[in-house]
C-alpha cells in the first residue's frame, strides 16, 4: 500500500492532534473505506511477539570523529525532557539499534574517563510537543547546526537518518542494527484512536457556534467517541482531508441505504440520511447549533437526535414532516443568519422556520437534490390532495391533482364549483393566515380571474402546491423548462413568513 493515497478510499499523511488541554503532537492519519485510523510513533520490541519498550538501557562508546553520532534537544529551560533530535547515519548512536529520533534521555551515567563511554536510559516520547519540529522521514532538508556541540537549536533540527522506505507503512527503522544476538527494536506507528465512519460526523467549527477552526477539525463516531482536534498544514489540506472523508462517509451511507431499503416496501424507501447541525431559535441557549440527523423516507422528513439503528428508531423520531408539505431553500451568502457557510431552511406544515448548516459544499448539493426526489417520488406517488377549505362560509373542498390541475368542490354535494389547468395558474397571494388568492387565467378569453379560498393550514397546501408544481416543472421537456421560470409558474407567498422559496 502507497504511503500518500492508492485508491479514491484511502488516504494517508502527517498532521497534529490536540487532545484536550496537551500541547498538539504529530500523528499519522490513515483513511481507509470504513474507518479513520489516528496513529502515534512508538518503539517496539520486534524479537519474537512484539511489544512496547517502556525504558530502554543502551551503552554506546564515543567515536574519535562524530562523537556519539546524535543531536539533542529540549531541556528543563522548555519544561520537557532532552530528547534525540538527530541520529547520524553509520555512527555508534545508529549502529546500537536501541536509540531512536524522539527518545527522551532519562538518565545518563558515564562509564569511562571524560565521557568515552556512557549508559543512557532512554523512552520514546509519543506525545512530543509540535514546536520541537522533530521529523518524520529522511526528506527533510539536513541543515547543520551546533554541530562542534553535537546539540541543536531548540526551535530547529539538524537533520535525519532514517531510514524510510514507502512501501512499507508501519515501520521506520534504523537502517544498520547489531548482528549480535538480542532484542531488536523498531519505530513504527501504533493505533492511537480509531473512529469508525459509517454516521460519523465531522466539523470545523467550535461546537455548538459558528466560529470556525483554522485548518483544523474534528471527527466524531457515532458512538461519541471523539478524534480530538485534528490540525492541517494548510487549508489545502485541510479541505482535501474533509472531502476524502465526507466522500467515504457518503459511500458507506449509500450502501447502508440500499441494505436498509430491502426490508421497506416501495413507498417507504429511504431517499437520504445524514449529519446536519440545526440552528437554536431560542438566543439564550448556551449553543448557537446542535446536531441532527435527517432522513428522507418515503412522504417523511425525519429528524433525529441520532441516527436510526432499528425500525423502532424510526418511531422515535423528535419531529417528522410531510416531505410534500415543507418547503426547501438554499440560502445564498446573502440570505445566511451567522458565519456559516453551507445552510438551508426548511419551513414546515405549520410555518416553522428551521435552519440547519452542513459542512461542505457538496454535502449541501448532495441534501439538495435528494430533498427535490424524495418530493417528486412522493408526489408521483399520491398523485392527488385534497384540502377542506371555507368559501363564503361555505364548507368545500380543494384537490390538487397532478393530472388535471386544481379542482373547487362543494363538500356536501361533491359538485364541481370551477376547475383549471396547472399553466392556468398565473399567480397567488395570501395574508400569512388562512386566506389564499389564485389569479386563473380564463382558456377562453384570456381573462384573469381570482378565487379566493380559506384555509386552516395554509402553510401546508401553499407548500404542497408548490411541490405538485415542482414535480410538474420536472416532469416537461428541458426547453419548456428553460422558457418558464418555475418560479413565475409557481404561486407567490407572500405574507408567509422569512423565508422566501423558488423551485
Amino acid at each position: 500500500m502507497d504511503f500518500r493515497t492508492t485508491c479514491e478510499e484511502t488516504k494517508t499523511g502527517i498532521c497534529l492532534l490536540q487532545d484536550g488541554n496537551q500541547e498538539p503532537f504529530k500523528v499519522r492519519l490513515h483513511l481507509a473505506k470504513d474507518i479513520l485510523m489516528i496513529q502515534e510513533q512508538d518503539v517496539i520490541c520486534v524479537s519474537g511477539e512484539p511489544f512496547y519498550s517502556g525504558e530502554r538501557t543502551v551503552t554506546i562508546r564515543r567515536q574519535t570523529v562524530g562523537g556519539f553520532g546524535l543531536s539533542i534537544k529540549g531541556g528543563a529551560e522548555h519544561n520537557i525532557p532532552v530528547v534525540i533530535s538527530k541520529i547520524s547515519k553509520e555512527q555508534r548512536a545508529e549502529l546500537s539499534g536501541l536509540l531512536f529520533i524522539g527518545d527522551a534521555i532519562l538518565q545518563v551515567q558515564v562509564l569511562r574517563n571524560a565521557g568515552e563511554e556512557v549508559t543512557l536510559t532512554v523512552s520514546f516520547l509519543k506525545r512530543a510537543p509540535a514546536f520541537l519540529k522533530l521529523p518524520l522521514n529522511e526528506d527533510c532538508a539536513c541543515a547543520p547546526s551546533d554541530q562542534s556541540s553535537g546539540t541543536s537549536s531548540p526551535l530547529c533540527d539538524s537533520g535525519l537518518h532514517l531510514n524510510y522506505h514507502p512501501n512499507n507503512t508501519d515501520t521506520l527503522s534504523c537502517s544498520s542494527w547489531p548482528t549480535s544476538p538480542g532484542l531488536r527494536w523498531e519505530k513504527r506507528w501504533c493505533d492511537l484512536r480509531l473512529i469508525p465512519l459509517l454516521h460519523s460526523r465531522f466539523s470545523q467549527y467550535l461546537p455548538g457556534s459558528d466560529l470556525c477552526r483554522q485548518n483544523a477539525f474534528q471527527v466524531i463516531a457515532v458512538d461519541g467517541v471523539c478524534s480530538g482536534i485534528i490540525q492541517c498544514l494548510s487549508a489545502e489540506d485541510c479541505i482535501d482531508w474533509l472531502q476524502a472523508i465526507a466522500s467515504n462517509i457518503s459511500n458507506l451511507t449509500k450502501h447502508n441505504i440500499k441494505k436498509i431499503n430491502r426490508n421497506f416496501p416501495v413507498n417507504q424507501q429511504i431517499v437520504y440520511m445524514g449529519w446536519t447541525e440545526e440552528r437554536e431559535q431560542d438566543s439564550l441557549q448556551d449553543r448557537m447549533y446542535t446536531p441532527k440527523f435527517l432522513a428522507l423516507r418515503g412522504s417523511s422528513l425525519y429528524k433525529f437526535m441520532a441516527p436510526p439503528v432499528t425500525t423502532w428508531d424510526w418511531t422515535r423520531a423528535e419531529k417528522t414532516f410531510s416531505v410534500y408539505e415543507i418547503m426547501c431553500k438554499i440560502f445564498k451568502d446573502s440570505d445566511l443568519l451567522d458565519r456559516r457557510k453551507h445552510c438551508f431552511g426548511v419551513q414546515s406544515e405549520s410555518g416553522e422556520d428551521l435552519y440547519f448548516s452542513v459542512e461542505l459544499e457538496s454535502d449541501l448539493a448532495l441534501w439538495e437534490k435528494a430533498f427535490q426526489t424524495a418530493t417528486f417520488l412522493e408526489v408521483e406517488r399520491i398523485q392527488c390532495k385534497t384540502y377542506a377549505c371555507v368559501l363564503e362560509s361555505h364548507l368545500m373542498g380543494l384537490t390538487i391533482d397532478f393530472s388535471t390541475g386544481f379542482v373547487c368542490f362543494d363538500a356536501a354535494t361533491k359538485a364541481v364549483l370551477w376547475r383549471y389547468k396547472f399553466s392556468q395558474l398565473k399567480g397567488s397571494s395570501d395574508d400569512g393566515k388562512s386566506k389564499i388568492k389564485f389569479l386563473f387565467q380564463n382558456p377562453d378569453n384570456k381573462q384573469i380571474e381570482a378565487k379566493e379560498l380559506e384555509f386552516s393550514n395554509l402553510f401546508a397546501v401553499l407548500h404542497c402546491i408548490h411541490s405538485f408544481f415542482a414535480a410538474k416543472v420536472a416532469c416537461l421537456d428541458p426547453l419548456y423548462v428553460g422558457s418558464q421560470a418555475t418560479a413565475s409558474a409557481a404561486p407567490t407567498t407572500s405574507g408567509t413568513g422569512k423565508l422566501k422559496y423558488t423551485t
